[in-house]
C-alpha cells in the first residue's frame, strides 16, 4: 500500500449510478456522483459514453452532457431520440428532455407545483407517466398546503418520511404528461399512496402498486391494479400482500409484481400475474393465478435502494434479468420468458456487487445491458455487457483512476459455527502484511435483513482506513441476513438481541482463540440495527473495550410508536406494545444499561424519522448519568440515510469519529 486511506479519500472519487442503454446500444447515459467541497453536498451530472465495436481494449471515457448540480433519473425515450431526466426548477424537481442529436439546452417538460418523479416513457413514446406528490385535501377541505405554519392534521398512519418529516395529507399519485403540448392529466387520487408504476404494452393502460384505500395505512398491505391512462376504469387485480414494485418487461404477457403474497416475513419475490386486462381487472386470489418466478432460487429478488443494492428486472432477448441477493452479494440472473420457473447466474464472480440494470430494446441488433458493478478493488463502475451470453465488453476504471496510490483491501471469507448448529457466513478484513494479535473491530450491519458483501462502500470507509493502521475487522451476517434462504431470513423474527448474540461474540472469541485478535483491544460498531446490536451487546457482556452506535435502537417499545415503518417493526418482533410491552421490552437494549461499562459513542442524525434521535439521546442520558464514559454527535438536519447520502462533511466525520473513538479507547498504553 502506497499510503493510508483516508475519508477524505472517497470525496475524490466519482460514483456512477441510474445507467439508462439506448434503445439501440448506441450509447449509455447515467448519473456521475462526485463531492463538491466547497459547496458541502453532492454534485450530480448526466454524462454519455459511446459504445463503439466491442469489447473495448481500455476503460471507457464518458464526457459530460448536463451541468447538473442535481440532475438525475435519465430515461431514454424509445425512438432514442430524447432523454427524460430530473432537475430542480426554483427548488422543485422538473422532467426536462434533452434533444439526444445536440448540442442544445434541455426543453423545461413540466411545471407541476409540487414536482414530478422519474419517466416512464409510454410504448409510443408520445407520453410520460409518473408518480408524483399530490396534495390530498380532507373532507372538511384542511389547512393550505403551501402554508408551512398551519397545523399537521394526521388521521392516517404512515404520515412522515424519513429526511422529510411529517407530510400530514401529501400522497403519491400517477399523472401522464403529452410530451408535445406539456398537458397533464390526473391518473388516480384519493387518500391512499401509489407506490409503483408500469405501462401496459397497449399503451392505453397503466399498472400499478397502491395500498388499501379504507386500512391499507393499519394492515400495510398492497395490491396491485390496472388503470386507463386517462384515469379511467381503475380496477384491483393479483394478491393482497407486501408488494413494493410492479414491472412489465417486453415479451411478456403479464407484469412481474415484486414483493410477497402475504404480510409474512421471507424473501422477497418475483410474481408473475396475469394480463389484467384481458382478465378484466379482477382480484386474483393468491395462489391461484400469480406465480413466484424461480422460486427453487430461494434468494431475495433486489430491485435497488439506498444501501440495498439491485436493479429493476429488464427483458433481455428471450429472457428476464433480476438482480437477488447471494451470500451478501448482490448478483444478476437470468430465467427463460418460456419457463420462469429456473434461474442461474448470468454476471459477474461472486465477489461483484451489482447496483443498477439497462437493457436494449428487444429488437437491437446487440442486445446489451448496462450495469453499475462494485468490487473488492472499486466502489462501483460502469459495466457493459453482452445481454445474451453475459460476456463483459466494456468498463469505466474510476475508482483506480481516483486513487491511483491506494490499494483496497479484500475481505477473506469465513463461516463459524455457533454452538447451536447455525452456520455463521462473513467476512474477515485484515492486511495480509499484519502479524499476531491485534485489534478488532465487530461492525454490525443494519437492516436487520441487510447483509455484508465484502465490497467497500463510501458509508463504512472507516474500514479501511483501520485496516491500514493494523486492524481487523469482522463482518458477520448473522441469522435474519438476506442471501442465504427464507428461514435463515426469518429465524430471528421475535428474537432480536437474544437470538443473535452468540452469532457475534462466538466468532469473535474464535478469532481471539486463533491469535488474531487481542482481547484487550476488541472493539464494536454498527448502523441502524447494527446501533440496535452495539447497546444490546455492551448491555450483556463486558469484553469490549469501545463501542460507537450509530443510528441506533435503544427500547423497542416507544420505537414501534415512532418509526416511520413500524409495520415493519411489529411484524420482526412478533408483537405490538399493547399485547406483548413485556417482552418488547425484555428485548430492548435499554434495561441493561445499568450493566453497560464500555465506552460508547452514540452517532445520530438529527432529522432521522427511522430512528428518532430520542433512542439515542435516552442511552447517552444514562450512560453519562452512570458516569460511564460516553459522547453523543448530533449531525444537523440529517436523515437516517446521512451516512449514504448526507453533507460530505457528516460523512467524513462520521468515519474520522469512529476511527478516533475506537482507536483512543483500544491503545495499548496502560495494558499490560
Amino acid at each position: 500500500m502506497d499510503r493510508v486511506l483516508t475519508p477524505a479519500d472517497l470525496e475524490a472519487v466519482a460514483l456512477p449510478a441510474d445507467p439508462s442503454i439506448a434503445p439501440d446500444g448506441r450509447a449509455v447515459v447515467f448519473v456521475r456522483r462526485v463531492v463538491d467541497v466547497e459547496e458541502d453536498r453532492d454534485d450530480r451530472s448526466l454524462w454519455w459514453i459511446d459504445l463503439p465495436d466491442m469489447p473495448a481494449r481500455e476503460p471507457l471515457q464518458p464526457r459530460r452532457i448536463t451541468a447538473g448540480p442535481q440532475d438525475g433519473a435519465p430515461r431514454w425515450s424509445p425512438d432514442g431520440n430524447s432523454i427524460a431526466f430530473l432537475r430542480p426548477v426554483d427548488g422543485t424537481a422538473q422532467l426536462h428532455l434533452l434533444d439526444t442529436a445536440g448540442p442544445g439546452e434541455p426543453r423545461v417538460l413540466t411545471t407541476l407545483t409540487h414536482g414530478a418523479g422519474p419517466a416512464l416513457w409510454s410504448p409510443d413514446g408520445a407520453r410520460i407517466a409518473m408518480l408524483a406528490r399530490t396534495w390530498v385535501p380532507a373532507t372538511d377541505g384542511g389547512a393550505d398546503p403551501d402554508d408551512a405554519a398551519a397545523p399537521i392534521v394526521i388521521d392516517r398512519l404512515g404520515y412522515k418520511l424519513d429526511g422529510t418529516g411529517m407530510f400530514s395529507r401529501w400522497r403519491s399519485h400517477v399523472k401522464v404528461v403529452d410530451v408535445a403540448t406539456g398537458e397533464v392529466t390526473e391518473v388516480t387520487a384519493g387518500d391512499h399512496q401509489v407506490s409503483s408504476l408500469a405501462w401496459h404494452p397497449d399503451g392505453a393502460h397503466l399498472v400499478g402498486i397502491a395500498d388499501d384505500v379504507e386500512r391499507g395505512d393499519i394492515t400495510s398491505e398492497t395490491t396491485a391494479f390496472v388503470v386507463g391512462a386517462d384515469g379511467t376504469g381503475r380496477a384491483g387485480f393479483g394478491p393482497t400482500g407486501h408488494l413494493g414494485g410492479i414491472v412489465w418487461p417486453a415479451g411478456m404477457v403479464g407484469p412481474l409484481l415484486i414483493g410477497r403474497a402475504d404480510t409474512t416475513t421471507g424473501n422477497t419475490h418475483l410474481l408473475a400475474a396475469p394480463d389484467p386486462v384481458r382478465t378484466g381487472g379482477s382480484a386474483v386470489p393468491a395462489g391461484s393465478a400469480v406465480r413466484v418466478v424461480a422460486e427453487g432460487l430461494d434468494r431475495s429478488v433486489m430491485p435497488g435502494g439506498p444501501g440495498y443494492p439491485g436493479g429493476l428486472p429488464q427483458a433481455a432477448g428471450d429472457a428476464v434479468l433480476f438482480c437477488a441477493r447471494d451470500a451478501g452479494r448482490t448478483h444478476l440472473y437470468t430465467t427463460p420468458l418460456d419457463d420462469l420457473g429456473s434461474a442461474r447466474k448470468f454476471y459477474g464472480a461472486d465477489d461483484l456487487v451489482i447496483a443498477g440494470v439497462s437493457v436494449t430494446a428487444p429488437d437491437a441488433a446487440r442486445p446489451l445491458a448496462a450495469v453499475i458493478a462494485a468490487s473488492p478493488t472499486s466502489y462501483g463502475e460502469l459495466v457493459v455487457i453482452d445481454a445474451v451470453s453475459g460476456e463483459v465488453l466494456a468498463s469505466t476504471a474510476w475508482t483506480a483512476q481516483s486513487l491511483p496510490d491506494v490499494e483496497l483491501i479484500a475481505a477473506t471469507e469465513r463461516t463459524f459455527t455457533i454452538s447451536d448448529g447455525m452456520r455463521v457466513h462473513g467476512f474477515v478484513l485484515r492486511d495480509p502484511s499484519a502479524s499476531g494479535p491485534g485489534p478488532l473491530l465487530v461492525d454490525v450491519h443494519g437492516g436487520p435483513h441487510n447483509a455484508w458483501s465484502g465490497v467497500p462502500d463510501i458509508g463504512h470507509a472507516y474500514q479501511q482506513v483501520l485496516l491500514s493502521q493494523g486492524w481487523t475487522i469482522l463482518l458477520l451476517n448473522v441469522r435474519g441476513s438476506d442471501g442465504y434462504g427464507g428461514h435463515h431470513f426469518a429465524c430471528n423474527v421475535g428474537a432480536w438481541g437474544a437470538g443473535d448474540e452468540a452469532d457475534f461474540l462466538e466468532p469473535m472469541r474464535q478469532l481471539v482463540s486463533e491469535g488474531i485478535a487481542d482481547p484487550r483491544r476488541l472493539a464494536l460498531t454498527g448502523y441502524s440495527y447494527g446501533g440496535y446490536m452495539t447497546c444490546w451487546l455492551t448491555g450483556h457482556t463486558d469484553e469490549f473495550a469501545a463501542a460507537v452506535a450509530g443510528g441506533a435502537v435503544t427500547d423497542i417499545v416507544t420505537q414501534i410508536g415512532a418509526d416511520i415503518g413500524h409495520h415493519f417493526l411489529t411484524g420482526e418482533m412478533a408483537g405490538t406494545p399493547w399485547h406483548d410491552a413485556d417482552r418488547l421490552t425484555a428485548q430492548s437494549p435499554f434495561p441493561s444499561v445499568g450493566q453497560v461499562s464500555t465506552p460508547t459513542l452514540m452517532l445520530h442524525g438529527e432529522k432521522d424519522d427511522r430512528c428518532p434521535i430520542l433512542q439515542a439521546e435516552s442511552w447517552f442520558t444514562s450512560l453519562r448519568s452512570r458516569g460511564i464514559t460516553t459522547e453523543m454527535v448530533v449531525y444537523p438536519d440529517a436523515s437516517h440515510l446521512f451516512i449514504l447520502e448526507g453533507r460530505p462533511s457528516h460523512r467524513r466525520d462520521y468515519s474520522t469519529r469512529v476511527t478516533e473513538w475506537v482507536t483512543r479507547h483500544t491503545s495499548t498504553e496502560g495494558i499490560s
